[in-house]
């Protein structure tokens, strides 16, 4: 056993340090269930003092360290190597204080989502943050790459819910700015600096959130749309209709919906498959009879209008989950095809379909018979892109990223929305970035993390 393993165990028990062995019974995580963790060691804190006397030990031996939270992170942020140490938040799992008053909660960062999202509804609160990996992903992994998801077009990003936090830094040094006010202009908000590092600045052990009320009522629709044209025209006519209480506005291409609402998939398809595009569109309120109106008279007016060319709406939970499945059930396209590269990119709403078009004929001139689907968050400038073209080689992975990536420098987009930069995308982080925010960023990471030791080759 290596010196520093044994270190480790000696000081913290077998309980909080798993050997190379042990940690190998694992999966390496969840978007590589065919793999098994391969590290030195997974180290198991149950507090933020044992993350920073395990760091301590850590950074005296230059011993790199990789952080995991949920492990859903799907652009190899959370990849480990035989030689690096995991350390595993999955311990620090409390929901420390629901403040009713001032609508916030406190929690420690292995907190998985969806359990958040339980235990503050059953106090009448909603945790906005919402997306497909709820029930695995962590508050810590989720802070850590500036999640997005489902209904950031109302409440923004996980930076937008962030009031607090509790970092320790790569020596060991716990930063606590555990502040639950909404303004604090007491010099640099320190905070923002770990919101997306992806774990290369620090590891985040706890923070405090912000929380809504619950909504009583919600209301939500699929929608059948000739253009995008007329998807931009319903976007912003319903944020004037329905104003805050415009919750999602997701953006299906055809043939996503086509291949999510065919055999062998689950779902039925709840419009016809021959329109361009599909729109699931939700509002959240707070008077049920008053919202159902005002919902179902926006979509009165807009087929009045020719915005929509046909509709359905939920009317039960059967019929709210199949419509969210539709859009949701992202897992299915590797059930049906492989390889499949999948992207994460956000751009300006007036760019979306021409840089869609853009990128499906440069793919198709290379591989005629390329499978590419596309769908996102409409409401925020996100979109999720799908392509299959029957190889996993290398340097044809790079091609398609090149056909991907390229054309959002010339239009101000970002190759990533919120997925983030981990191993997969930072050779193409200069699209994105330039030169001297890139040597900022290498900046702040020489200052916070000299030695280098926090998820070492990640981001930069």
């Amino acid at each position: 056993m290596p010196e520093i393993v044994e270190l480790l165990t000696e000081t913290f028990g077998h309980d909080c340090v798993l050997t190379h062995e042990e940690a190998s019974m694992r999966v390496a995580s969840n978007w590589r269930q065919n793999e098994n963790l391969d590290c030195l060691a997974l180290l198991r804190p149950g507090t933020t003092e044992d993350v920073s006397k395990m760091l301590q030990i850590c950074n005296a031996y230059n011993q790199p360290v990789v952080p995991h939270g949920g492990l859903t992170n799907v652009v190899g942020g959370v990849v480990t190597k035989p030689n690096e140490i995991a350390l595993s938040l999955e311990r620090m799992n409390a929901v420390e204080e629901i403040n009713v008053l001032n609508k916030t909660v406190t929690v420690q960062a292995g907190v998985v989502l969806q359990t958040l999202q339980k235990m503050v509804a059953e106090k009448g609160f909603l945790f906005p943050l919402d997306l497909g990996a709820k029930g695995s992903c962590m508050i810590g992994g989720n802070i850590a790459s500036n999640a997005g998801g489902l209904q950031a077009l109302r409440y923004g990003v996980m930076r937008n819910l962030v009031l607090g936090m509790e970092v320790v830094l790569a020596d060991g040094t716990i930063i606590s700015s555990m502040n639950k006010m909404l303004k604090n202009n007491a010099g640099y908000d320190l905070k923002q600096l770990f919101i997306g590092s992806e774990g290369t600045l620090g590891i985040i052990t706890k923070a405090i959130l912000k929380i809504e009320d619950k909504p009583e009522s919600k209301h939500t629709a699929f929608i059948a749309v000739d253009c995008f044209e007329k998807a931009n025209q319903l976007l912003q006519f319903s944020k004037k209709y329905l104003k805050n209480n415009l919750t999602s506005f997701e953006l299906l291409w055809q043939d996503y919906y086509s291949l999510m609402t065919s055999p062998p998939s689950i779902y039925a398809p709840p419009l016809p498959q021959n329109y361009p595009f599909y729109i699931l569109m939700e509002m959240l309120g707070q008077d049920a009879e008053k919202d159902q109106a005002l919902f179902e008279e926006l979509l009165e007016k807009s087929f009045e209008d020719g915005l929509i060319a046909d509709a359905v709406i939920a009317r039960s939970q059967q019929e709210l989950n199949w419509l969210w499945g539709i859009r949701e059930n992202v897992e299915f396209i590797f059930s049906v095809h492989h390889p499949v590269f999948l992207f994460d990119v956000s751009l300006a709403i007036a760019d979306m379909n021409e840089y869609i078009e853009k990128i499906k004929s440069a793919l198709q001139k290379v591989w005629a018979d390329v499978l590419f689907y596309a769908f996102g968050h409409m409401g925020d400038g996100n979109l999720h892109l799908y392509v299959s073209c029957g190889n996993a080689d290398i340097n044809i992975r790079h091609h398609v990223e090149e056909i991907v990536y390229k054309p959002l420098q010339q239009i101000g987009g970002s190759i990533t929305g919120e997925h983030g930069i981990g191993l997969e995308k930072k050779r193409w982080l200069h699209l994105s970035r330039t030169a001297e925010e890139i040597q900022l960023m290498k900046t702040l990471k020489n200052a916070l993390d000299p030695k280098g030791i926090l998820n070492p080759g990640k981001l930069l």
